[in-house]
């Protein structure tokens, strides 16, 4: 009988606790914001958002072989001219395409070739499947306070005035040279 009564005990315990784990969240929050981010760099080191405190930071997915790939020119261009209240980041990813098929060493590698990047770029990640955790929080508005987004191609455009709040996001087609991008800078 005590057996019974152990196995019982645990076995409602195991079903509480389980059901428990199951429950979605009933807290939504805004509580992160983007200085909370560290990403891993292309070159291997950290990318720390807190140190972009106080400057605007425009966020892009790139990739190598696409048919906007030139963007990376006057995001470079747009990074020297602006460099004293702009820092721009990039995030690889091969989520459309398959157009940034290489590993972290050969995007650099082509980044620096081709472009004379210069401005931050993280590692390869997804902003679509397994969305990485910075592009969940820029596309959920119950976690960044400011809007839901998609992303719809390579090269969409997040900025993010000196708070660490989104102020606009730009579509594929939006040059970085463009006056809906340097308006607002």
């Amino acid at each position: 009988m005590i057996k019974l009564l152990t196995i019982t005990t645990l076995l409602f315990s195991c079903i509480i606790k389980n059901k428990n784990n199951m429950q979605p969240s009933t807290t939504t929050t805004t509580d992160t914001s983007i200085y909370d981010f560290k990403v891993p760099a292309l070159d291997g080191s950290t990318i720390d958002f807190a140190s972009f405190k106080g400057k605007k930071i425009l966020i892009v997915n790139t990739a190598s072989q696409c048919g906007y790939t030139n963007q990376y020119k006057t995001l470079e261009e747009l990074y020297k001219a602006h460099q004293d209240k702009l820092v721009i980041v990039g995030f690889p990813t091969n989520d459309f395409g398959g157009q940034e098929p290489g590993t972290n060493t050969e995007i650099q590698d082509f980044c620096q070739k081709n472009y004379g990047v210069t401005f931050p770029m993280a590692a390869k990640i997804s902003v679509k499947e397994n969305i990485a955790p910075i592009y969940k929080w820029l596309t959920t508005k119950k976690l960044n306070g400011t809007m839901d987004a998609d992303i719809s191609w390579n090269f969409n455009k997040f900025l993010l005035d000196e708070n660490g709040k989104i102020i606009a996001k730009f579509d594929a087609g939006t040059t970085p040279l463009s006056e809906e991008i340097i308006s607002k800078l």
